[in-house]
């Protein structure tokens, strides 16, 4: 990939550019000015980003350190570092490489006090976030049961998404009105405890930047060139954030692709990268089409069911690579007998010298795992889940992880609530709403009330004592964490001397073991985390383990990997399955798809996006019948298989649906469909013979339904009774055979 030559003493990286395509170099020499590189899946855009800035440093003799690269999760950003030191050596490490959380906590310490933002803030994750949010709506008198905190929380989220403070809330309905004041007070109560949430970090960075100039100019300075990761996935504050940091040298580097955006629900803006080009009209653009991932069956059957969006940019991936095995979609009677395709298909993979780490499922809905895992661990075969219960969101991880945020930053108030009674210490919650309510009448926080001698005294002996000793313990485990002493030892003695070791040992359950070993492990990982880096603080440990996400974490073992669509961007595996392959399943009816183009077209991003996960082969499933939500559905094949092309196909059980399962049996379920009739595509059922009472039909709407009566006539009408619809009248030539 590169070489090294000595020019003046200096190590001068000499990059090789004979491995990429010619879309890839040109995208990787583009010398300056805004670009945006069109990067469809398994096209290499992790490497064209590197190369770039390797070219940047090399050729153009940029300093690493004037080089932002920001992208989602800390994998993609720790990858992206680790291909920059191969490239780059030593330098490689000065490149400003992270994720957008990371990046604005990163300029916030160094700079925020110039917009009144103290140092050693703390950052609160969701949970924290909605603790908050609770507490806002008890101080003030709302109620929860209508005005729910999760949505309130969420409707802040989506306020600084935009970048709107709790002035920018318009107010045209009640409703409104109690968002505004919640959002105020919540900020208020952030303030009072040093504290930013998620959101915020982006939101602040966004608003000072635009509102100071010397903020601005300390920040915008750094950087002479910024390159941004899956922009497709970004919202409008971190558009409006990149935009920001590349003013002035309009060094703008976008990678993404419309095609996989599959977080509008979050928030993602994937017109951020098609209007790119609006916003920076002298943009070049670059598309890479070529894949490296996946056999050329794989990618003409992505590319067919891509294909039939309508808002997007266009593109076409293609492949050196061989064709490659057929793709299987098999019709399974229910979702059992699919959870028994799962297992059989993975034995049959071991058989062939396939690890379990090289088959990975798929779902649409968390829901669908229960089965499936059910499966697996009854035929004894070994699976992880991905976005599980995440270590760090473990109760025994969180409350010990208040202590450390409560050492370090006193004035967090809910990281306070979680540990004041945490092991039990008799601090009831008669006494903490007399220290909430005393704080909320006299605007203070709660470590500074319990410093309060005269605050103390006014409450019951008993209850004085046990504040006071709280306030001991905390007062001597914050002299340990200012100690200087190691991380390690700064988790075990706060282990130890907060009682939570003793209170698991003397419960003698096979669950207190493990949380006991969560603990444990805890302590390990600031240990662990001190290693890596030789001037870590706690501070920067606790921050680390607050922007951490469910995709960084790593399962060792051979295993099969049990995941959502939506947590599979950025994987591949050689061999995909995908499960519920159903109308109202996949594609999922939340808000109705066939009403909603804009519902409909992100659902087939996710098909396109498990599809292309694929390297060797893909197998597809959907169930005749299956049991969801507590309600038993007939199952109408996925539009996304019928797409397929024919060619590249091969069809095992049929692609008819039937209003019952058929009854369970030991031999292969998967022969021939022999009542299945292709009528070809475009059939019309007024110019069929045998239209009756009884017959199964489909409506590209309502799915699949029973006839119960034919008018004849011009155009014949059709009585159908369709699941969860009624009956409808129908025009026959509306109707295909089932």
């Amino acid at each position: 990939m590169a070489g090294f030559s000595h020019l003046g003493g200096y190590v001068q990286p000499v990059l090789d550019l004979s491995t990429l395509n010619s879309p890839q170099r040109e995208a990787v020499l583009h010398s300056g000015g805004p670009l945006v590189v069109f990067a469809g899946a398994g096209s290499g855009k992790t490497r064209v980003i590197t190369f770039r800035v390797a070219n940047l440093i090399s050729e153009h003799g940029v300093a690493p350190w004037r080089i932002l690269a920001v992208t989602f999760t800390n994998k993609a950003a720790g990858e992206m570092r680790e291909r920059l030191l191969g490239l780059l050596g030593d330098q490689g490490g000065d490149v400003r490489v992270g994720t957008f959380h990371a990046t604005c906590a990163r300029l916030l310490r160094r700079h925020g006090e110039v917009v009144g933002l103290s140092k050693d803030f703390t950052i609160y994750d969701d949970q924290d976030q909605l603790a908050l949010v609770k507490r806002v709506l008890r101080d003030s008198g709302l109620d929860e049961k209508r005005y729910q905190p999760k949505a309130m929380a969420g409707r802040i989220n989506r306020a600084k998404q935009e970048v709107q403070g709790p002035e920018d809330i318009e107010t045209p309905d009640a409703w409104s009105e109690v968002v505004r004041r919640v959002y105020t007070a919540y900020e208020e109560r952030l303030h009072q405890a040093n504290a930013l949430d998620f959101g915020d970090l982006i939101y602040r960075t966004v608003r000072a930047l635009e509102s100071s100039e010397t903020f601005r100019a300390e920040v915008v300075g750094r950087f002479s060139h910024v390159l941004v990761d899956e922009f497709q996935d970004t919202n409008h504050a971190q558009f409006r954030l990149v935009r920001l940091l590349a003013e002035g040298h309009r060094n703008l580097c976008v990678v993404g692709d419309d095609d996989q955006s599959i977080y509008r629900w979050r928030g993602a803006d994937r017109r951020n990268i098609l209007d790119f080009r609006a916003s920076f009209p002298d943009a070049t653009l670059v598309k890479l089409e070529q894949n490296y991932r996946s056999t050329q069956r794989i990618l003409r059957a992505a590319n067919a069911v891509i294909a039939r969006n309508q808002d997007r940019e266009p593109k076409e991936l293609w492949t050196d690579n061989p064709e490659g095995d057929a793709i299987f979609v098999v019709r399974t009677m229910d979702e059992r007998d699919e959870a028994r395709l799962v297992v059989r298909g993975v034995r049959e993979l071991m058989s062939q010298g396939q690890r379990l780490s090289d088959v990975v499922v798929f779902y649409r809905t968390h829901a669908q795992s229960r089965v499936i895992e059910e499966a697996l661990r009854g035929a004894n075969i070994a699976y992880r889940i991905v976005g599980g219960m995440r270590f760090y969101d473990r109760a025994e991880v969180k409350d010990l992880l208040g202590y450390l945020r409560v050492m370090t930053n006193p004035a967090d108030d809910m990281s306070l609530l979680r540990i004041i009674n945490t092991p039990t210490r008799g601090i009831g919650k008669t006494t903490i709403n007399r220290l909430l309510d005393r704080a909320a009448q006299e605007g203070r926080g709660l470590w500074d009330l319990l410093q309060d001698d005269d605050v103390i005294a006014q409450f019951g002996s008993a209850a004085r004592k046990r504040l006071g000793a709280f306030r001991a313990l905390m007062r001597a485990l914050r002299d340990v964490a200012a100690s200087g002493a190691p991380l390690g030892e700064i988790g075990a003695e706060l282990v130890n001397q907060s009682g939570y070791a003793d209170m698991l040992r003397h419960d003698d359950t096979p669950e207190a073991d493990a949380r006991f070993q969560n603990i444990q492990e805890l302590v390990a990982s600031m240990d662990e985390f001190e290693r890596e880096r030789s001037d870590a603080t706690l501070p920067e440990f606790l921050e680390n383990v607050t922007l951490q996400t469910s995709a960084d974490e790593q399962s060792g073992g051979d295993r099969v990997t049990l995941m959502t669509v939506h947590a599979a961007k950025g994987l591949e595996f050689p061999v995909v399955m995908v499960t519920g392959l159903e109308e109202q399943v996949f594609p999922f009816k939340g808000t109705d798809p066939w009403e909603d183009p804009d519902e409909l077209e992100e659902e087939r991003r996710l098909a396109y996006v498990a599809f292309t996960r694929a390297e060797q082969r893909l197998v597809l499933s959907f169930a005749a019948v299956r049991r969801i939500f507590g309600q038993q559905r007939v199952g109408i094949p996925s539009r996304f298989l019928t797409e397929l092309p024919s060619e590249d196909v091969e069809w095992i059980g049929g692609r008819t649906s039937s209003p019952a399962p058929a009854p369970a049996r030991e031999e292969r379920h998967y022969e021939p469909d022999e009542s299945y009739v292709d009528y070809g595509e475009g059939s019309d059922l007024a110019e069929l013979e045998g239209l009756r009472r009884g017959m199964q039909v489909r409506h590209p709407k309502f799915g699949v339904g029973e006839v119960k009566e034919v008018a004849p006539g011009s155009p014949p009408r059709v009585s159908v009774r369709f699941p969860g619809w009624g009956t409808r009248k129908i025009i026959a030539s509306y109707l295909e055979p089932a």
